[in-house]
């Protein structure tokens, strides 16, 4: 018997750039406020953003939120489709991170979650200002290795899924 996630549970496809960029550029705010304040509950709410990215995208993240109602819309002003199944994976690696820095952090080894978080703060940077998912690039590195089949994503390898309806009959 086949048991698929309740429709609460499931990571949007395709993902606003955009609204990925500015998740990333929140998460740079909270993660230097992690490394300056170096207290459990900092790192906790950073774990619990990624848990929560993770598992719903936006749906019950706050960030998430913010960033696809707010920021995307009215600072950005533009959307970027790209396939939702790396940008899932990067979440997944933000959370392993982040994650680490709070067990790092609850046995009393600030410095090390400092420099962890400080990693993570390097890796939102490039998405935020750049537009370069690193989460992104290691989902393809795998993908091509057969790591992660073809079938997790067959938009990364088919850019004709990634481009609106218009495009492609444009292009036809």
């Amino acid at each position: 018997m086949s048991r698929s996630l309740p429709s609460a549970l499931t990571f949007p496809n395709p993902v606003n750039e955009y609204a990925a960029r500015s998740t990333a550029g929140l998460v740079i705010v909270l993660a230097i406020v992690a490394i300056a304040v170096n207290q459990p509950v900092v790192y906790a709410m950073l774990a619990v953003g990624f848990l929560l990215r993770v598992m719903a995208g936006p749906r019950f993240s706050p960030f998430g939120q913010l960033s696809v109602r707010v920021i995307a819309p009215k600072i950005w002003r533009k959307t970027k489709l790209v396939p939702g199944p790396p940008k899932r994976f990067a979440q997944s690696v933000g959370l392993v991170f982040s994650s680490t820095a709070l067990v790092l952090s609850l046995f009393g080894l600030g410095l090390a979650a400092q420099i962890v978080v400080g990693l993570l703060i390097v890796a939102a940077t490039l998405e935020c200002v750049f537009g370069l998912c690193l989460g992104c690039v290691a989902f393809g590195f795998l993908q091509n290795k057969g790591i992660i089949p073809e079938t997790v994503c067959e938009a990364c390898n088919n850019l004709s899924l990634r481009l609106p309806a218009e495009q492609q009959q444009a292009a036809a």
